[in-house]
């Protein structure tokens, strides 16, 4: 072998443990950046974010005009028979009873539709005829029951019943229910009120997809998901030490690499992204979002997530950025705050509160 051949060998050798190192060092250096960030000489603003919701928030800004029609809107009417219909009193009835009392089936979503018993049935036995109808395509359907004082409630074991409302729903982000899924359902309702000797008042095919276009026009119109971003101003932040850090922090680490902060109750406040995917190590950037319908405004989830967003940038070193990587002012957070804030009230007007059970059905 010439000493050409054994030099270059050795610059190759050479060049490799050079660029080895300088990764261990560039992961170690990402390391203790994460380990300074969040040593507990650190005030711990993520932990104490929802004590203190006075504050602004942030993201791509709703358009105003959007704004005002939705505070012009009408409730969507979702009626599944003709006005003075036998379907149509059930449902007034129905309305009467679900104010109060979040049920499973809710006619301003569903398309509900009442089974009449010859004889009143317990409950054991409804569950178990009802069991298999959970999903007609990739819409939820689900069944209360009437009891013997007039009280529509959950089909529970032990209670007897004198009819039953099932509902399909009629709309997710997934899109409205079509005319195959209408039919499907209403064809497996029949059945089953054969079996149970009911007397069903299925509503008019058009009259119920017409419904459900509205609704979805209301639902796309309003899919109001909020981001804000934090870059590093610097190196890039080793992510093994920093799900760990975000985790004691409050955050639940979710097997797809999301981090999810809780809203104190059953449901989240926002998400985490690092924007990498599993076998990467290291990120440069942080996105926090927001499902805006599904959030309740008391929460002040927008400013508990911009509070969390400049926390983590000071902590870190880096800069809350927009989806352009451009910085965003503490008015632009301020505006957008106050836009949230109309955005939920209109949604109210609609009856369709964010953050409502009603509302994390439609939004799903």
């Amino acid at each position: 072998m010439s000493e050409l051949t054994m030099s270059l060998i050795i610059a190759g050798v050479a060049f490799v443990v050079i660029v080895y190192i300088y990764s261990k060092w560039q992961e170690y250096r990402a390391r203790k950046s994460v380990d300074r960030a969040f040593s507990d000489g650190h005030d711990d603003v993520l932990m104490n974010a929802h004590d203190d919701v006075d504050l602004v928030r942030q993201e791509p800004q709703f358009d105003h005009d959007e704004l005002s029609e939705l505070d012009a809107a009408d409730p969507v009417d979702l009626a599944g028979g003709e006005p003075g219909s036998e379907s149509n009193v059930a449902k007034q009835d129905f309305d009467a009873t679900m104010f109060g009392k979040e049920l499973s089936v809710d006619d301003l979503i569903d398309c509900v539709i009442p089974l009449e018993f010859d004889a009143p049935i317990r409950g054991e036995r409804l569950l178990k005829e009802v069991s298999d109808l959970k999903y007609v395509g990739r819409k939820p359907v689900h069944f209360i029951g009437l009891t013997h004082d007039g009280v529509r409630d959950e089909i529970a074991h032990g209670s007897i019943y004198t009819a039953m409302f099932a509902g399909i729903q009629m709309v997710s982000r997934s899109g409205p229910l079509n005319e195959l899924e209408y039919s499907e359902f209403v064809s497996k309702l029949r059945e089953i009120a054969d079996r149970l000797n009911a007397h069903s008042d299925v509503p008019d095919m058009n009259r119920v997809m017409s419904n459900a276009r509205e609704l979805h026009q209301f639902v796309a119109e309003h899919d109001a998901q909020l981001s804000v971003n934090v870059l590093s101003n610097g190196a890039p932040w080793d992510i093994t030490t920093l799900l760990g850090a975000l985790e004691k922090q409050g955050f639940d680490v979710r097997p797809d690499g999301r981090l999810v902060m809780p809203d104190g109750d059953v449901g989240n406040l926002f998400t985490l992204s690092t924007n990498v995917s599993a076998s990467e190590t290291v990120t440069s950037k942080l996105t926090l979002l927001l499902d805006v319908p599904c959030v309740s405004p008391d929460l002040e989830g927008f400013g508990v997530m911009a509070k969390c967003a400049r926390s983590l940038a000071s902590r870190l070193g880096g800069t809350v950025v927009d989806d352009g990587n451009n910085p965003i002012s503490e008015q632009a957070l301020a505006e957008i705050a106050e836009q949230v804030r109309e955005f939920c009230n209109a949604m109210a007007i609609a009856e369709i509160p964010a953050g409502s059970r009603r509302a994390k059905r439609l939004f799903s």
